[in-house]
């Protein structure tokens, strides 16, 4: 049985990243398939041993998860069309990317990325620098939004 994936199941499994519990029917429409069709891709990416189970993430406390952000600074080689289009398609294929911007100044990019983990990180970064036309990448880990009001600690 191959293992290649499209781009639909590429997006059907970035949804179910961000909500495990979406309804098919929903999934369906947002990647623009019948429910039965979407319902038989899930199956499949099951099946595949692509999609394991489904579970909480540990580790959540008062409610809030306890998620590990990085801002990220992306330098390409080139800074043509074709470069930026090329990187900011592969950066749409990656879940744990949740913002995106280019930027005007020193770095071409400046991405925050969350992970459940600090380790789970390495993945996201390996998997960066073999994105196209990545020259440097510059890694911040993020403590806390200090726009959110503190937690008290008991």
């Amino acid at each position: 049985m191959s293992l290649a994936m499209d781009s639909v199941d590429r997006e059907i499994l970035r949804i179910l990243r961000l909500d495990a519990r979406r309804p098919n029917a929903q999934i369906a429409e947002e990647v623009g398939l019948s429910p039965s069709a979407c319902h038989r891709r899930i199956k499949l990416l099951e099946r595949r041993d692509v999609i394991r189970g489904y579970t909480i993430i540990a580790g959540a406390v008062d409610g809030q998860e306890r998620r590990v952000n990085f801002v990220v600074q992306v330098t390409l080689d080139r800074q043509t069309e074709d470069y930026l289009a090329r990187f900011e398609h592969a950066v749409r294929q990656v879940p744990e990317i949740r913002e995106c911007f280019l930027m005007a100044g020193e770095v071409d990019y400046w991405l925050r990325i969350e992970t459940d983990a600090a380790a789970a990180y390495e993945q996201v970064h390996g998997l960066l620098s073999r994105l196209p036309g990545v020259a440097r990448i510059n890694s911040n880990l993020a403590m806390r939004d200090a726009l959110r009001p503190r937690q008290s600690r008991r």
